[in-house]
Protein backbone atom coordinates (compact mmCIF):
# COMPACT_ATOMS: atom_id res chain seq x y z
CA UNK A 1 0.00 0.00 0.00
CA UNK A 2 1.12 3.37 -0.70
CA UNK A 3 2.00 6.05 2.13
CA UNK A 4 0.59 9.30 2.46
CA UNK A 5 3.57 11.31 1.37
CA UNK A 6 3.68 8.82 -2.29
CA UNK A 7 -0.40 9.51 -2.62
CA UNK A 8 0.10 13.25 -2.09
CA UNK A 9 3.18 13.21 -4.52
CA UNK A 10 1.16 10.99 -7.40
CA UNK A 11 -1.84 14.30 -7.05
CA UNK A 12 0.81 16.92 -7.50
CA UNK A 13 1.97 15.59 -10.45
CA UNK A 14 -1.80 15.03 -12.05
CA UNK A 15 -2.64 18.63 -11.26
CA UNK A 16 0.84 19.56 -13.15
CA UNK A 17 -0.19 17.44 -15.61
CA UNK A 18 -3.69 18.76 -15.65
CA UNK A 19 -2.31 22.41 -15.89
CA UNK A 20 0.06 21.59 -18.71
CA UNK A 21 -3.30 19.84 -20.73
CA UNK A 22 -5.07 23.03 -20.12
CA UNK A 23 -3.05 25.57 -21.28
CA UNK A 24 -2.22 23.03 -24.49
CA UNK A 25 -6.07 23.76 -24.66
CA UNK A 26 -5.66 27.17 -24.26
CA UNK A 27 -2.78 27.48 -26.96
CA UNK A 28 -4.89 25.64 -29.30
CA UNK A 29 -7.69 28.00 -29.22
CA UNK A 30 -6.12 31.41 -28.92
CA UNK A 31 -6.54 33.81 -31.06
CA UNK A 32 -3.22 34.90 -30.94
CA UNK A 33 -2.20 30.99 -32.35
CA UNK A 34 -4.77 31.26 -35.17
CA UNK A 35 -3.32 34.75 -36.28
CA UNK A 36 0.07 33.93 -36.24
CA UNK A 37 -0.77 30.89 -38.45
CA UNK A 38 -2.60 33.29 -40.96
CA UNK A 39 0.72 35.93 -41.00
CA UNK A 40 2.98 32.58 -41.08
CA UNK A 41 0.82 31.20 -44.56
CA UNK A 42 0.68 34.39 -45.63
CA UNK A 43 4.44 35.20 -45.38
CA UNK A 44 5.28 31.70 -47.18
CA UNK A 45 2.73 31.85 -49.64
CA UNK A 46 4.01 35.58 -50.55
CA UNK A 47 7.49 34.14 -50.89
CA UNK A 48 6.03 31.16 -52.96
CA UNK A 49 4.75 33.19 -55.34
CA UNK A 50 7.71 35.87 -55.60
CA UNK A 51 9.99 32.86 -56.49
CA UNK A 52 7.57 31.11 -58.74
CA UNK A 53 7.19 35.08 -60.48
CA UNK A 54 3.35 34.72 -60.18
CA UNK A 55 1.94 38.30 -61.11
CA UNK A 56 0.26 39.96 -57.63
CA UNK A 57 1.78 37.75 -54.81
CA UNK A 58 0.96 40.23 -52.01
CA UNK A 59 -2.57 40.31 -53.16
CA UNK A 60 -3.04 36.69 -54.77
CA UNK A 61 -1.21 35.05 -50.63
CA UNK A 62 -4.31 36.24 -49.09
CA UNK A 63 -6.93 33.72 -50.61
CA UNK A 64 -4.73 30.60 -49.52
CA UNK A 65 -3.89 32.30 -46.17
CA UNK A 66 -7.60 32.73 -45.18
CA UNK A 67 -8.15 29.28 -46.67
CA UNK A 68 -6.25 28.00 -44.26
CA UNK A 69 -7.34 30.12 -41.21
CA UNK A 70 -10.81 29.18 -42.05
CA UNK A 71 -9.47 25.31 -41.66
CA UNK A 72 -8.41 25.90 -38.63
CA UNK A 73 -11.73 27.60 -37.34
CA UNK A 74 -13.96 24.80 -38.50
CA UNK A 75 -11.80 21.76 -37.44
CA UNK A 76 -13.52 21.90 -34.06
CA UNK A 77 -17.01 21.63 -35.41
CA UNK A 78 -16.31 18.61 -37.75
CA UNK A 79 -14.13 17.17 -34.21
CA UNK A 80 -17.45 17.69 -32.06
CA UNK A 81 -19.39 15.91 -35.13
CA UNK A 82 -16.89 13.10 -35.07
CA UNK A 83 -16.80 12.70 -31.56
CA UNK A 84 -20.59 12.49 -31.02
CA UNK A 85 -21.33 10.62 -33.87
CA UNK A 86 -18.06 8.16 -34.36
CA UNK A 87 -15.79 8.18 -31.69
CA UNK A 88 -18.49 7.97 -28.87
CA UNK A 89 -21.25 5.20 -30.44
CA UNK A 90 -17.94 3.06 -30.64
CA UNK A 91 -16.80 3.52 -27.19
CA UNK A 92 -20.28 2.90 -26.55
CA UNK A 93 -20.36 -0.26 -28.83
CA UNK A 94 -17.18 -1.41 -26.80
CA UNK A 95 -18.43 -1.02 -23.31
CA UNK A 96 -21.91 -3.19 -24.34
CA UNK A 97 -19.64 -6.04 -25.81
CA UNK A 98 -17.88 -6.07 -22.88
CA UNK A 99 -20.33 -6.32 -20.65
CA UNK A 100 -21.72 -8.99 -22.96
CA UNK A 101 -18.35 -11.04 -22.44
CA UNK A 102 -18.63 -11.07 -18.47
Amino acid sequence: MKTLEELELEIEKIKFRNKKVEADKAWKTSFFRRALIFLLTYFVVVLFFTVAQLPKPFVNSIVPSFGFLLSTLTIPIFKRIWLKYYYLKNINNKKEKNNEDK
